[in-house]
């Protein structure tokens, strides 16, 4: 990992440095654009032919049933299920907070406003399983769904070698209550949900994060369809701040946990202290060499880069234009800087809390915003299935209230329906 020294990087150099997950030849939106077009127009041929080609499966049908995801659970240790299910227990109930009914206003006498959630219909839920499978993603998005009362829920997710899903995912699905699950992972999934095969229906958003080519064809989908998408959520990225304070093996485990989890993933280093820097770089080395997934880990790491600042509000200056997915205060001092982060996804606090337990277990959701849309984009909650509708009712009163002011207003603009539309009503009275 190089090192950088936050006093010598000009904003041009910083905005630089923060930059990821570019394409600024369009190479991969060349490619998702063609297999966007192709499942468009071959639909469920389409999805076949790419599990040939990308996942090296053959396949007779595009889905399991409820039956074949069951036969897949039972295979499950009794450990492996009750992790899963204290995983859903705690994400259930922390979700399930965010239910609210809003008050009405009565905005002057006889004028009364409220907003009422009502579900997003019809839902794909994205869940990748490319070099890791992730069952922790389906309970980040189909507990919210669940609650929220989505009507459908569309799960997607890659084929594994044996043609199936793993037997994880397919516990979840028991969990989660999910009747079935298509085979289609990369562009092709996110394509087959936006337009609909003769086997997927159409949705109306999409979640789930995946690669890079996953998060394009969500952004183009959005933009060309009526199809909405959770956020653009990429390869998985971390931001460490550190003092003297931090444990540099901790530091290092936090950094690695990100790594492995693709070649393109990026773990940021911001310490106050160049031996803090110095013994976590060395604990990574250490660290990488016993890890299974080393290999992948080890490139991540070495396209991710430490910054050595002189303070801890320096430290949070940086992170703030990096905006990180995974934001770690590896400090006893976190309480000194958790009023001055402004974009982050996640924010985990205090040197026992490792980014880990937010992927799993802890509650709080793991579906979030990289490549610095944290600027925007919030991680995903029972909000991101709901959409807040807005009404209004007006009283005889009211209407007398509110009417001359609409009046006055619809004139200056020139729009004389408008006004009119208060008028028969205040000629009533």
């Amino acid at each position: 990992m190089k090192t950088y020294n936050y006093s010598n990087l000009s904003k041009a150099a910083i905005a630089d440095l923060v930059q990821r997950n570019v394409d600024p030849a369009n190479e991969i939106r060349s490619v998702v654009e063609e297999i966007i077009n192709n499942v468009q127009q071959h639909g469920d041929k389409a999805l076949i032919d790419y599990a040939k080609r990308f996942d090296k499966v053959e396949l007779d049908k595009l889905y399991l049933g409820k039956e074949e995801l069951a036969e897949l659970a039972s295979t499950l240790a009794n450990d492996q299920k009750a992790a899963l299910r204290t995983a859903y227990d705690n994400i259930y109930k922390f979700h399930s907070t965010q239910v609210k009914t809003e008050d009405k206003v009565e905005t002057m006498p006889g004028v009364t406003c409220w907003r009422e959630a009502r579900p997003v219909e019809k839902v794909g839920l994205y869940i990748p399983g490319g070099s890791a499978v992730l069952p922790s993603t389906f309970l980040m998005l189909g507990i919210p769904a669940r609650i929220a009362g989505c009507h459908e829920i569309v799960v997607c997710s890659p084929p594994q070698k044996s043609g199936k899903v793993n037997a994880f995912i397919a516990y979840v699905a028991e969990l989660l209550d999910i009747d079935r699950i298509y085979l289609a992972g990369g562009a092709q999934a996110i394509a087959a949900m936006a337009y609909g095969t003769e086997s997927i229906t159409k949705v109306d958003k999409i979640f789930g994060p995946g690669n890079q080519f996953v998060t394009k064809a969500k952004t183009i989908i959005q933009s060309t369809t009526t199809t909405a998408i959770d956020m653009p959520a990429g390869p998985s990225e971390v931001l460490v701040i550190a003092d003297e304070t931090a444990n540099p093996s901790f530091i290092a485990a936090d950094l690695l946990a990100q790594a492995e989890h693709g070649i393109d993933s990026q773990s940021i280093l911001v310490a106050t202290s160049a031996d803090i820097i110095a013994q976590a770089i060395a604990e990574v080395e250490k660290q990488v060499s016993v890890l299974p997934r080393a290999e992948i880990a080890a490139q991540a790491i070495a396209h991710s880069y430490a910054v050595l600042v002189k303070e801890l509000d320096e430290a949070m200056q940086f992170s703030n234009v990096y905006a990180p997915e995974h934001l770690i205060l590896a400090t006893e001092n976190w309480q000194q800087i958790t009023g001055k982060i402004i974009n982050a996804g996640s924010v985990f606090l205090g040197n026992l809390t490792p980014e880990s337990v937010g992927d799993y277990a802890s509650g709080t959701n793991h579906t979030l915003p990289t490549s610095a849309y944290a600027r925007a984009y919030s991680g995903v909650s029972v909000d991101s299935f709901v959409k807040k509708i807005t009404f209004q009712h007006i009283s005889p009163e009211g209407i007398q209230n509110i009417g001359p002011t609409v009046e006055v207003l619809a004139e200056m603009e020139g729009l004389h329906a408008h006004k009119n539309a208060v008028s028969v009503r205040l000629g009533i009275q």
